[in-house]
């Protein structure tokens, strides 16, 4: 491990890198229909026209304005449908089951941060971006441990089709990679770098590996700093990991317009070759934690300090949209708020940490102690965070046991208990009740800000006579954790220069 300072250097020197679109637009051939980016009408590429910092279109001679804010671009993400014969009971116990491993997971990541040293964040101030946004869809479906919500991307040259899990709390972009010494199962042929003419592996020598672990239990060795490859290991869960070379490469995604695409050049990614976990049928997983090697980060150089996703529902078939800059409509809504991020448990934390002072149950505020939201000094576990890839929402024990009694105590006794339900606590037979009523639930903020949530963000109806409540406890050293079933239908916004967190209520399936 090296010392703080030479980390905090590695970061910086990542951080300042160059990471820009290439002019190259491509066209891609398929015969399967394609999900799409939506491109405002400026559609040039990037280029960095020397050492003075400012950024011109590509055939362009003119500068981008200071002033002009950063638009976004949109892609599309979807969420993939449950195995054939399973129910919407097996469906969330699966999902419960696999939160288990991803939670115990981040105890020790947060952990493992907290022993390697504490200090500031190195700061990143973005350079001048495009005038372009980028949104995407995205495939959501049954939870697979690291993430369950998917996008297409293409990757390599010529650019070939991958589905990867869409993840906010990690960083590494990687896919199952050829040879395939050891891997799970995906839809689809792995990613050959031997087959593309833009793959290049990042040496050991190079300030970006020291961003990665190296494979255990052997230390990395650099003979050839400017020559050897980088040997990278990355782990999720006890049965979770990607082992194999950090490298470059370009990922392509494709416009609304038919034929058209863009490419961003130079993405940092791993490039698996041992690869296990709860990841079946993706090809790999694309990063959007804090670390500068998610895939947020190192697009922020084009697109700014923002990011965002619109979250269908779980039983919906429409698809959901993650959007790279600013989003006008967003920033326009009468009803986005914002609470500021909590410091990380450490420098360079993957995690996005907020602030909870409270909850609020029927509109009471409920009597938790400060301590159950507190980061612990001691091993950096604990806190509060904001999670995509966590299905359900998690409370450490302290707060869950109350907020549980609080909806045992304020539920209409029209609706029977039924006891010995697995996993999930309390769940009551509504059977013959459309909708029922149930108190509401809403998260207070150190800051003040509110975030109420509709009923069917925390009460799941796993079949028609059954509704459970959607939360559960963690251990006391344990963090909490808004899981994307409780964000669904918010707009949802990472705001990385103000260091804060927005959210809207919208219909995401119009968004």
């Amino acid at each position: 491990m090296a010392p703080l300072v030479e980390r905090s250097l590695l970061l910086l020197l990542l951080l300042l890198s160059p990471f820009v679109a290439s002019a190259g637009i491509l066209e891609l051939n398929s015969s399967s229909p394609l999900f799409g980016i939506e491109f405002p009408p400026f559609n040039t590429a990037v280029a960095d026209p020397g050492c003075d910092g400012k950024l011109v279109a590509a055939g362009d001679e003119r500068t981008q304005p200071a002033s002009q804010p950063s638009p976004s671009l949109k892609l599309h993400m979807t969420r993939r449908a449950a195995e054939a014969g399973g129910t919407r009971r097996d469906s969330v116990l699966d999902s419960a089951r696999k939160d288990a491993v991803r939670i115990e997971t981040m105890h020790r990541k947060a952990a493992a941060a907290a022993r390697a040293g504490g200090g500031e964040r190195a700061s990143y101030s973005p350079r001048r971006a495009l005038s372009e946004r980028l949104v995407a869809t995205v495939e959501s479906g049954v939870a697979v441990g690291s993430g369950e919500y998917l996008m297409d991307v293409y990757v390599g040259t010529p650019p070939r089709r991958f589905r990867m899990i869409m993840d906010t709390g990690s960083d590494l972009n990687w896919l199952q990679c050829a040879p395939c010494l050891d891997c799970f199962e995906q839809r689809g042929p792995v990613f050959d770098p031997v087959a593309s003419s833009s793959y290049r592996n990042v040496t050991c020598g190079d300030a970006r590996c020291g961003l990665v672990s190296p494979p255990e239990p052997a230390p990395r060795s650099c003979r050839r700093p400017g020559e050897d490859p980088c040997p990278y290991y990355y782990w999720y869960g006890d049965q979770s990991n990607t082992t194999g070379d950090l490298a470059l490469e370009s990922f392509t995604v494709n416009l609304t317009s038919p034929g058209a695409s863009r490419r961003v050049d130079g993405v940092v990614f791993g490039c698996g070759h041992r690869n296990r976990g709860l990841f079946h049928g993706a090809a790999g997983l694309l990063g959007l934690g804090r670390g500068p090697l998610s895939f947020a980060s190192q697009l922020r150089a084009v697109y700014g300090h923002t990011f965002s996703y619109c979250l269908v529902d779980h039983g919906s078939d429409a698809a959901s949209k993650v959007v790279f800059g600013e989003d006008p409509l967003l920033l326009a809504h009468p009803r986005l708020n914002y609470t500021a991020f909590a410091s990380p448990a450490a420098a360079g934390d993957t995690f996005y940490y907020v602030q909870l002072k409270s909850v609020l149950v029927g509109g009471e505020r409920l009597d938790i102690s400060a301590d159950a939201w507190a980061v612990s000094k001691k091993d950096g576990t604990g806190g509060a965070i904001v999670d995509s890839g966590t299905t359900l929402s998690y409370f450490a024990e302290p707060a869950y046991r109350v907020i549980r009694q609080a909806f045992v105590d304020r539920m209409s006794r029209s609706y029977p208990l039924v006891a010995g339900f697995p996993v999930l606590s309390p769940c009551y037979n509504v059977s013959g009740v459309e909708r029922p009523e149930v108190p509401e639930l809403a998260l207070e903020f150190a800051d003040g800000a509110v975030w109420d949530f509709p009923a069917e963000n925390y009460f799941i109806r796993l079949d028609d006579d059954v509704m459970c409540l959607a939360v559960l406890g963690t251990p006391r050293s344990g963090m909490s954790i808004i899981g994307n079933f409780q964000q669904q239908n918010f707009h949802v916004v990472y705001d990385l220069k103000e260091n804060r967190l927005g959210f809207a209520p919208r219909r995401c399936a119009e968004v």
